[in-house]
This record gives C-alpha cells, structure tokens and sequence, in this order.
C-alpha cells in the first residue's frame, strides 16, 4: 500500500485532486517532520513494551486496521473549495502516516529480536525486501490499469476504489504477520528514558555514520519515486511507460535482493553496498544519456533497480548491527529508539525530497495537465535523475571511508554471546577513537 502512496499521491494530489505543487511540497515537509517525532517516541514506546507476544507484535494488531481506512480516506477526493481540499489532505495524510508510524516502525525495529546471528538477519532482511519487492511490483503494475478499469475514465473514483482494493490486502497481511511471527531474543527489560537512549546513541558512532546515510540513501530514493509519473507523463511524453517502468522499478530488485545473501558471504557489508550503489549509478546515467529513447529507458531503469534492490537489502541488514553496538557498548538496548530515529531521519529525507520537488515545479511553472515549459522540463528531469545522482555519489564516498563497524562486528557479537561488553573487553578496541566508525 506504501508503494502506491510512494508513487502516486502527490500526482493525486496535484493532477486529480487539483492541489497546487508548491502548496503539496510544504504539505508533506510539514507533516512528515511532524509525524517524524512520532517514530521517535514509538521508538521509546517499543523499548518500554513488554507482552507476552513480544515488543513488537502488538502493534501489528493494534495499527492494521486503521491503517487500511486511512489508506482510502487519503484517495478520497472531498467536495470542497481548494483551502478546503488542503486541509483535509493535510490531515488525512498525518493520521495516515501516524498509523504507518505506528505498524511499520515495529516491524524494521523487530529483527534484532528474531535472531542474534548476523547471516541469518542478511537472510531474513533479503526475504523482507524480496517479498516487499513482489507486493510493490504487483501495486506498481497494477495501480494504473486498475484506476482505469475501476473508474471507468473517473480519476477520482479510480483512485479510490484501487486504495480500498489495497487497503484490505495490506490489513490482511498487517494481521498475518502479527499471528505467524515470533520474537525469540529477549535482550533486555529494563526501562528505556531518553537519558538511557542518549548515552546509547552518543556512544555509538557506527550509528552515527549510519544514520547520515539515510538522509543520502532515502533522499535519491523519494526524488525518484516522487518523480516519476510527471518524468514519463510530461518529459518523456508517454504516459505507457510510466507503469511499465515503475513495475521494473519494483520487480527487478527481487533479481537484485537475490544475489545479497551470496555477496555478503564473499565480502563485507559496506562493499556490498557500495558495488550495489555503483550499479544504481549506472543504471541512472543511462537514463540521464538516453533523453527520450524509450529501450534506453528501459535499460537504464532496469541497471538502475537491479542496484537499489541490492543496497535496500544490505542497508535492512546493516540497519540492525549498530544496535548490537550499542550493547556491547553501553549494555543499554536501543531496537526501538534507533529504528524510530532511522524512521525519523528517512521522513525527514522523504519530506525534503517532496518539498523541493514541490518547489521546483512551482518555480519552474508546472501546470498540471498541460505541455511543460523548458524549464519545467528540466526540473522534473533534475528532481527524478540529477539529484538522486549527486546523493547517491556523496553516499558512496561517506559510507566507503567512515563506515567500519563490519571490520569487528564478529568479535562484538562473540562478545555479546559470551556475556562480555567494552568494559571488560580488549580496550585496545574502541571504535569511538577510530577516525573511520
């Protein structure tokens, strides 16, 4: 369901809803930074949970079905004047995000708990972004006709009845999850403060490097996705490929999550997922050299998703190391804060990235439903290749020399299995005073 939200709700909201892009762009920088400190605080929620079905599960139960609702309710086009159309955006799209807040953050933040063993967590992080990949590529294939048939030519209706289609198959699975998963590893039970969370977080400088790739890493990828119905629709002109392309964007991961357990059995995690990047960069200057050629595209759009599927799969995997760090370190457990903030800062990423896509398309002249200026053109060419470009160039360089937690991740873990933390540890080994973490 997050996939069709991802991929086409700001053109909903401009070209069917009839909202102005820079007003959109504002929209979602407001309420994805709002709704980020709401990742934050789940985070000490799930740090102070404790159940009989685990930390995480509950939440599953809790969140499905509002979830689901909000999903429609977001696709719902209101009669009101323009301000009103905007107000009632904005607060569907907060709740909407609240209840993704609410499912999704105890879901990244459960594998820590599902086991202690880092191959397995390659493994089970690889099958998370195969099966997730599968659902994205049935939405992102499917949206489009299904707007159509269900709409019969109505937009509005055709959106609407499509996230109720989706709506119920994401609850369904939501309480799939909650009753078929189960968390083993128990670190901790001691109550989480913010004090606690910040002696973790200040001694954890793997996390610290981590985390500033997020903004690198989710940035290039809410650019493009934000982009790419108005860069086929208007710059390519053909609004066919705009749902063959964004079935490959989701499809062709799967081949590339496949290959990650492999690769990381023959190299360390950092390398993975910078070969991953050099290949998503690849795929991207392709695209940026094939102008309007639609078999370049699709070449382009092909190299470029092999790669992202890659290093979305290795980023889930490393995602959870530095909270094993951060024990080692401090004894304090962070799962749920750490995935919040993580939460946090890829909102934060994906609100910069709809905001200045907004701002480009207004300052550029966009008019919805209409031939696009030369300038305008450009922007949607800059906000859907050009700038995911230049992050993904700046993450490669930031993860290739500061990220080190993979030369010792072994031996913390060995440690952590034998009851051992820094303290009592060789303090020869300490990452806080290594230039690259």
């Amino acid at each position: 369901m997050w996939q069709m939200i991802s991929l086409y709700l700001m053109y909903f909201y401009t070209d069917v809803m009839g909202l102005p892009a820079y007003y959109v762009g504002l929209m979602f920088l407001v309420a994805r930074l709002v709704d980020g400190v709401a990742d934050v605080l789940m985070g000490l929620v799930i740090d102070n949970t404790s159940t009989r079905w685990g930390r995480c599960r509950p939440y599953l139960l809790i969140g499905a079905v509002p979830f689901g609702l909000l999903c429609v309710l977001a696709f719902y086009v209101p009669d009101f004047g323009t301000t009103g159309r905007l107000i009632y955006a904005f607060i569907t799209y907060l709740c909407l995000s609240f209840l993704y807040t609410i499912v999704n953050i105890p879901f990244c933040a459960m594998l820590p708990f599902l086991t202690s063993e880092s191959k397995e967590r390659t493994t089970l992080s690889t099958v998370r972004i195969l099966l997730g990949s599968l659902g994205s590529t049935i939405v992102a294939v499917a949206t489009l006709p299904l707007v159509k048939a269900l709409g019969q030519g109505n937009q509005e209706h055709g959106f609407l009845y499509t996230a109720m289609v989706f709506g119920v198959i994401a609850t369904f699975f939501l309480l799939i999850s909650f009753r078929n998963v189960e968390e083993k590893i128990n670190i901790t039970s001691e109550k989480m403060t913010l004090k606690r969370a910040w002696v973790s977080l200040r001694n954890n400088p793997p996390w610290f490097v981590f985390a500033v790739n997020i903004f690198l890493m989710w940035g290039a990828f809410f650019f493009q996705t934000g982009a790419l119905v108005y860069f086929f629709n208007y710059y390519v002109g053909n609004s066919e490929l705009t749902a063959l392309v964004a079935g490959i964007s989701t499809f062709v991961p799967l081949l590339g999550t496949l290959t990650v357990p492999l690769l990381a059995k023959r190299m360390k995690k950092r390398h993975v997922y910078l070969v991953a990047s050099a290949i998503n960069l690849a795929g991207m200057a392709v695209m940026i050299f094939a102008g309007v050629n639609v078999m370049a595209l699709v070449a382009g759009a092909v190299i470029l998703s092999l790669g992202a599927g890659q290093r979305t799969a290795i980023y889930f995997s490393m995602q959870a190391d530095p909270v094993d760090y951060g024990v080692w370190k401090t004894g304090i457990n962070t799962a749920g804060i750490l995935t919040s903030i993580n939460g946090f800062l890829g909102k934060v990423a994906m609100a910069g990235a709809g905001a200045i896509t907004g701002i480009m398309l207004s300052a550029s002249g966009y008019v919805a439903n209409h031939a696009q200026s030369v300038d305008a053109l450009f922007a949607i060419k800059a906000c859907y290749l050009y700038i995911p470009a230049a992050l993904i160039i700046v993450s490669m360089l930031w993860i290739g020399k500061f990220y080190r937690l993979d030369d010792h991740y072994e031996q913390i873990r060995a440690d952590l299995d034998s009851g051992i933390n820094a303290a009592n540890s060789d303090p020869a080994f300490n990452l806080n005073k290594s230039r690259a973490m």
